[in-house]
């Protein structure tokens, strides 16, 4: 994905796959959270599009870091242990890439250095600040919104 500013291209950072592989997880036990039963690893992966031996891990992942309980048995899988609106996309984020240690600096402390970490530190508090406002719960709504406005004609 690129943005376009003054007519040229710059590329922006993209999202990790594990990172969207446990988002699009996470979508699927919001959307199946009336269900009685728990969802399973093979409904997720017919619905998106995530390789099953990666989902495998970022389930694991996502279980160890409190997002969602495994149930075992015939009837087993995964659900939500929150609501949806409870779950915000930054602690999504946290957890699957893990605690970012701030950067060390060396004593050489320059004006430009100072200036270009104080430059990262704004970047980083605007993209905290956007996915700590959105919540699984938000991207439910949108998506159903999106296919609303582009409905699917079958014959």
């Amino acid at each position: 994905m690129n943005l376009n500013f003054n007519g040229r291209q710059y590329p922006v950072p993209e999202l990790a796959p594990k990172v969207e592989y446990a988002l699009l997880a996470l979508l699927e036990l919001a959307t199946h959270l009336d269900r009685k039963s728990p969802l399973t690893m093979s409904e997720m992966t017919a619905k998106q599009p995530i390789p099953e031996r990666y989902l495998e891990q970022i389930l694991t992942d996502l279980r160890r870091g409190g997002l969602i309980k495994s149930h075992r048995g015939a009837k087993g899988g995964y659900s939500l242990v929150r609501e949806p609106w409870q779950v915000t996309l930054l602690e999504v984020v946290n957890l699957m890439e893990g605690d970012r240690r701030e950067r060390e600096y060396s004593a050489e402390q320059t004006v430009e250095k100072n200036l270009l970490c104080e430059i990262w530190q704004q970047a980083n508090l605007a993209s905290h600040k956007v996915l700590s406002s959105y919540t699984l719960q938000d991207l439910c709504q949108q998506r159903d919104a999106l296919k609303q406005t582009n409905p699917m004609y079958y014959i």
